[in-house]
């Protein structure tokens, strides 16, 4: 091309050459008609990239087009000192829009060619996206995820059949931090050759990602054959580690997917379930297979959604959370004594969620933070207006252990109570038993700044446990409260309501308060009664409601 000039080639020519050459290359060939500012790219560059067309003119604006606004400058600069003369040889890297607007890294190389007379005529060179995976991985001699997408894709037309087995090492990040990056890379090759060594003739092995590895079975009728190569490729990595003198134990954990069980075999929907396969039997414990069903990941995608319409709720104002208020009485005075408040969510989209379901996902996602401050605002808000009428009026806040030990609660607690003028002791705060960290320092912490503010403290769900005098012992708190399914024991059966009567007596004995919930029938009061709780709490005296039907029902 050295002694080659500019106007010894016509533009035809140019562009057969990048359609004869195009095919059987990756990149994206060129050609810029710098004089007349004139462009020719490969054809396959229109399915990829937002480019008007195989050739088009006015190319410097067309660019505008498809190149990424703020890399649209630097372009510009280096080609108009190729047209120039200052330069010759063009290498960028920056970036593209793809058809869906989506940003994609290119490297853009380029020759210039000038005419007899030395004018810069052409720009011609390949284009080739810098973020693609590599197809082949040097650590494991496997290869990588495109070749598993070339391989996917040219089946899915015919039909697929078979499994997809997707492993991934437990814990990888921990070897690499413990033992160092060369010896975790020493593991993966490791553990590419158990896998390797495990798989038939008919199955492909590919290195996806980091830690984890596919193995495809085109050829198999049911996930037996997947089951039973995890266990077989499970039996090969434990001799490897035994060889090694135990200097690392590892395990791995799988996920597989039937072909058949999916109806959208497009090689993106596939990956997405295979992931989700591997990240649930991970999530079920690690070192186990899971087979994909689709009943699982309906669920999967409803707490997405559900911790997504949470999201958004709390950046809306909290629109769609509520807090209700059940009624808590006391017993010997026959009086209302306080209420518990209650957190609710209802979307018109899924209707009302229980709170078994959605306040795990708060907890998980940490949106527990700001719905439970915003809770004990509306909690105490609440009690402050009830106080006009009751003065001792109490409610009750329940908190999650994620609060206390993510978030200055107790601060917030304090301002709470100093915003709207609560008498002390008005509130109580409520903690079940499953979220108890009494070893932890921030809750030890919490308790103490508790009882040091006249905030009230309540073992929630008491007799559901194993540690219940464990607790008494360590927090002393002002109340515990007896769950509804010890309760309908006691009301069913003398050996628990024998119990119950004790652990009545008890909490006198030592200046505790009981209150028992679950109590819906006259009946069961009157039994529950004969043994002296402090408190009662049920649908007899009412179920949780809003604010407003709290007042008309028990403020009249």
């Amino acid at each position: 091309m050295s002694n080659t000039y500019a106007e010894e080639i016509s533009m035809d020519e140019f562009q057969k050459v990048i359609e004869i050459y195009h095919t059987s290359m990756d990149d994206f060939l060129y050609i810029y008609d710098l004089v007349n500012d004139y462009y020719c790219i490969s054809s396959s560059a229109m399915e990829r990239f937002r480019v008007p067309g195989m050739q088009f003119e006015n190319a410097t604006n067309e660019f505008r087009k498809f190149v990424y606004p703020a890399d649209f400058q630097m372009l510009f600069d280096d080609l108009t000192a190729i047209r120039r003369g200052e330069k010759d040889i063009h290498n960028v890297e920056y970036r593209w829009l793809d058809k869906e607007g989506d940003v994609v890294w290119i490297n853009c190389r380029g020759k210039a060619v000038k005419s007899r007379d030395g004018v810069t005529r052409y720009l011609i060179g390949c284009i080739n996206e810098i973020g693609k995976n590599q197809k082949a991985d040097n650590v494991s001699g496997l290869l990588r995820e495109s070749g598993l997408c070339s391989e996917i894709t040219e089946r899915e037309q015919r039909g697929l059949q078979g499994f997809m087995l997707r492993f991934g090492i437990d814990r990888f990040k921990e070897i690499n931090e413990n033992k160092g990056m060369d010896y975790g890379n020493m593991i993966l090759r490791k553990t590419a050759e158990c896998i390797r060594g495990a798989i038939t003739p008919e199955q492909k092995l590919y290195r996806i990602m980091s830690d984890e590895f596919m193995v495809v079975d085109f050829s198999a009728q049911s996930t037996d054959s997947a089951k039973k190569l995890y266990k077989k490729i499970r039996r090969r990595i434990d001799k490897f580690i035994e060889a090694n003198g135990y200097e690392v134990f590892y395990t791995v954990s799988a996920g597989i997917l039937d072909f058949q069980s999916v109806s959208d075999k497009s090689y993106s929907n596939l990956m997405k379930l295979s992931e989700f396969a591997l990240n649930e039997a991970k999530f079920r414990g690690r070192n186990q297979y899971y087979v994909y069903q689709r009943e699982d990941y309906d669920k999967f995608l409803r707490k997405r959604r559900l911790i997504q319409l949470m999201r958004q709720a709390v950046n809306n104002d909290y629109k769609d959370f509520e807090v209700y208020f059940q009624p808590v009485v006391d017993i010997r005075k026959n009086t209302l004594y306080g209420a518990e408040a209650l957190l609710r969510f209802r979307t018109e989209e899924t209707g009302p969620v229980s709170p078994v379901e959605f306040i795990p996902m708060l907890e998980e996602s940490g949106l527990i933070i700001p719905v439970g401050k915003w809770v004990i605002h509306q909690a105490m808000a609440a009690c402050s207006k009830i106080q006009k009428k009751i003065p001792d009026f109490r409610v009750s806040i329940n908190l999650s252990y994620i609060q206390i030990l993510k978030s200055n609660v107790l601060a917030e607690i304090m301002a709470g109570i100093e915003k709207y003028r609560l008498r002390p002791g008005s509130v109580v705060v409520e903690l079940t038993e499953s979220g108890l960290l009494e070893s932890n320092p921030n809750f030890i912490k919490f308790c103490e700044g508790l009882k040091a503010n006249s905030v009230y403290l309540a073992l929630d769900d008491f007799g559901t446990g194993y540690s219940n005098f464990h607790y008494l012992y360590h927090l002393s708190p002002d109340t515990i409260k007896i769950d509804r399914s010890f309760t309908l024991k006691a009301l069913h059966y003398d050996y628990e309501y024998n119990i119950l009567k004790h652990m009545v007596d008890m909490s006198h004995g030592i200046s505790l308060k009981l209150c028992i919930e679950g109590i819906e029938t006259k009946e069961e009061l009157e039994k529950i009664c004969e043994i002296g709780p402090d408190f009662i709490q049920g649908y007899y005296f009412g179920k949780p409601v809003t604010f407003e039907q709290f007042c008309q029902e028990h403020l009249q």
